[in-house]
């Protein structure tokens, strides 16, 4: 009996560090689960106070020394003097047309973003895309944010062009994006260069890209629009 006593207390002993040893891996692990499910979540929040402008060169801000002194640096700034937490993506891309912008979307778009800012056409109007193209683009845009990022705010903005264009197409060309603001219903800028389109003293030498001075009225066209979006 002498010999069997230690044998035993050492089984005993060998069961209760084996338990041990998997009550301590269970509560790893569910620390480990739980870290990484913060951290998810803390992810998720970083990205889902995103606001995401997607355009041309007037969104990258062309010619600019400094490209946040564009537009979305600008609205950056403004969100963040009002101690509103958003963070603003600017993917502008000088020479975009609405074909480009559809065949980027998907590398840029995120399925969290807070609000997707649309700013294309431009291109597609001084290159006399028919109308019709340019709308199916835009929309198929609409469609995808919807889709990928059903809860994203979208706004469009409107552009026009210059006369010279032709009454017809100008007019086609202008009457399209609020069309299809009212039938996707979402948020619409009017027209994005408005007191800054064709005033050479707010705009560089080739006449169609805003200087610095111009970008902060563009910032304030875009502003009334987005503004209660942010504060909702």
């Amino acid at each position: 009996m002498k010999n069997i006593i230690p044998f035993y207390l050492l089984f005993v002993f060998l069961i209760l560090a084996a338990c041990k040893d998997a009550n301590t891996t269970n509560v790893e692990e569910n620390e480990s689960q739980n870290t990484s499910e913060t951290t998810d979540a803390e992810d998720q929040n970083a990205t889902s106070n995103s606001i995401l402008f997607f355009g041309d060169s007037l969104t990258a801000g062309y010619g600019l020394e400094d490209p946040d002194n564009a537009f979305p640096g600008l609205i950056q700034e403004k969100l963040d003097s009002l101690g509103l937490d958003y963070n603003v993506i600017n993917a502008g891309l000088s020479g975009e047309t609405t074909a480009g912008g559809r065949n980027r979307l998907e590398w840029v778009l995120e399925p969290d973003v807070a609000i997707f800012v649309l700013e294309l056409g431009a291109n597609d109007g001084l290159r006399g895309v028919s109308v019709a193209e340019t709308r199916e683009n835009l929309q198929w845009m609409i469609d995808k944010v919807k889709a990928e990022a059903p809860q994203a705010k979208i706004v469009l903005a409107g552009m026009q062009l210059p006369p010279n264009l032709g009454t017809e197409y100008t007019t086609d060309f202008k009457n399209m994006f609020p069309q299809l603001a009212e039938e996707n219903n979402i948020a619409f800028i009017p027209f994005l260069l408005q007191n800054v389109g064709g005033i050479a003293s707010l705009n560089q030498n080739d006449g169609i890209h805003p200087t610095e001075e111009g970008h902060k009225l563009v910032a304030a066209n875009v502003w009334p629009v987005l503004r209660p979006l942010v504060q909702e």
